[in-house]
């Protein structure tokens, strides 16, 4: 059996263990190797390679990585290893957004040390159409879509609504399920974070971080698109109001 490719979580955690570095790669005497390969064979990513490949993320892989990315750094002056495509593009992530990665980073590290990651099932959607990751990583993503999936949570924020006298509709477009599908629609609405994992940190979720919202538009706050893998329903209506301005219209040929 072959270890298997190194996903885009793994790059993330290998990635800010470079930049907590100064941008330097560790040797395999470091005591943080040997954690991050620990680590990285707990994630529920490659089920079952951990028990089966003892060389799986072994502590002189996740060092030979660290040079891969390293050295792919535009100011690294020496000669640079080959690396991949999906090296290079997580080197690109930190460097334009090292705060946003190094607390996605340390999110999934406290998802895996607490074990709440390991019990949540792999979500629909948590890979994007193209094949492509969310820029906080799939562990993150599945994590999100499971807590925005919770009957419980849902229900919770739904009671909350109703208490204040507002209605059950969508807060981006107003769409509201009961008016246009009657009582099939009645009582039916989505919920999505105001604000996503690697920015909030894994803490329990308030009421306050959860908007209420309906399928179309919570598919467009969760669609990856010009670099954003995630959106606020703030963001998403300030994008179509842009889009109702006539100078945003392609012109009719």
């Amino acid at each position: 059996m072959r270890s298997p490719a190194w996903t885009w979580d793994e790059l993330m955690l290998a990635c800010a263990l470079v930049v907590k570095n100064g941008w330097r790669e560790l040797r395999t005497g470091d005591a943080a190797v040997l954690e991050l390969s620990e680590l990285l064979r707990s994630l529920p990513l490659h089920e079952g390679v951990a028990a089966e490949l003892p060389s799986y993320r072994s502590v002189g892989s996740v060092s030979r990585k660290t040079t891969d990315l390293a050295t792919n750094h535009p100011a690294y002056r020496g000669k640079a290893t080959k690396g991949g495509s999906m090296d290079h593009a997580v080197v690109r992530a930190f460097i334009e957004h090292e705060e946003e990665m190094l607390i996605a980073a340390r999110a999934v590290e406290e998802g895996i040390s607490s074990g709440e990651l390991a019990l949540i099932a792999p979500q629909p959607d948590e890979v994007a159409d193209d094949g492509l990751t969310a820029l906080e990583g799939r562990l993150l993503a599945r994590w999100a879509l499971s807590r925005e999936r919770s009957t419980k949570l849902r229900r919770r924020k739904i009671d909350d609504v109703l208490r204040r006298g507002r209605p059950l509709e969508c807060e981006v477009c107003r769409f509201n399920f009961g008016l246009q599908y009657g009582r099939l629609g009645e009582g039916y609405i989505e919920i999505h974070h105001t604000l996503p994992l690697h920015i909030s940190g894994p803490r329990e979720t308030r009421i306050g971080d959860l908007a209420l919202l309906c399928a179309n538009c919570h598919r467009m706050c969760h669609t990856s698109f010009g670099g954003t893998s995630w959106r606020t329903p703030a963001a998403l209506m300030t994008e179509i109001a842009r889009l109702s301005q006539p100078s945003a219209r392609s012109p009719v040929p």
